[in-house]
């Protein structure tokens, strides 16, 4: 298993398949699915993609992600692991009334996730019979319209026919006291978009959403 180190842009502004099709138009300068967008269109967005940038069909490679599990790599906890199920216990039916599904994630945790600095996020995935070139993942977390952290990570050359297993190393910014209780009362208003390049090609968008009020009966108590 690879682990790879993420080199992040920070906002000049102060302040991680399973895992429609119709675009409108952006309030972050992306117009619609039928432009190419590249890393430097996605790296100057101020705000989560209202809709997806790309069309599944895209993914002209195979690419399936299959496993994802995010750990506190200080604390060596795992925090969330999902798997894809075996192929029989999937419904063919439902997946092609939505192509949709599986681009998207809603997470839940506890405050105390936005005190954890340095995360590990393992993801296992298979690429079908085409080579791939030069495979990289820009994911960028918001809350609100405010940009936390962007993340690069190049997986590099993926050979055709493999099943693939990466840990990315997240280093979050540290949060203040009242920043942590705000996104704690905002639940699902911190927003990634995770977007996937070969050769500086986007051929895939997903999108996650997370709440970090589980647990609470009440407030945050710092």
């Amino acid at each position: 298993m690879a682990a790879t180190k993420a080199s992040s842009m920070q906002s000049k502004k102060k302040g991680g398949s399973f895992l429609s099709n119709q675009m409108k138009k952006k309030n972050n300068d992306s117009d619609d699915e039928s432009r190419d967008y590249s890393p430097a269109d996605v790296l100057k967005f101020k705000s989560a993609a209202d809709g997806y940038l790309c069309s599944a069909d895209e993914n002209t490679y195979g690419i399936e992600f299959t496993r994802f599990k995010i750990r506190d790599l200080d604390s060596g906890e795992t925090l969330f692991e999902i798997q894809k199920p075996p192929s029989e216990e999937i419904d063919p039916d439902a997946e092609s009334e939505n192509q949709n599904s599986g681009r998207f994630v809603r997470y839940q945790f506890t405050p105390h996730f936005l005190k954890l600095r340095h995360i590990g996020a393992t993801v296992e995935f298979v690429v079908g019979p085409k080579e791939v070139g030069r495979f990289r993942m820009i994911e960028r977390h918001y809350f609100r319209k405010r940009l936390l952290k962007s993340f690069d990570f190049d997986f590099g050359f993926i050979i055709p026919d493999s099943k693939n297993s990466v840990e990315h190393i997240y280093e979050f910014p540290a949060l203040t006291d009242d920043e942590i209780q705000d996104m704690v009362d905002h639940p699902y208003e911190t927003k990634s978009d995770s977007y996937y390049f070969v050769d500086d090609r986007l051929i895939m968008h997903n999108k996650a959403d997370y709440a970090f009020d589980g647990g609470l009966g009440g407030l945050y108590d710092p």
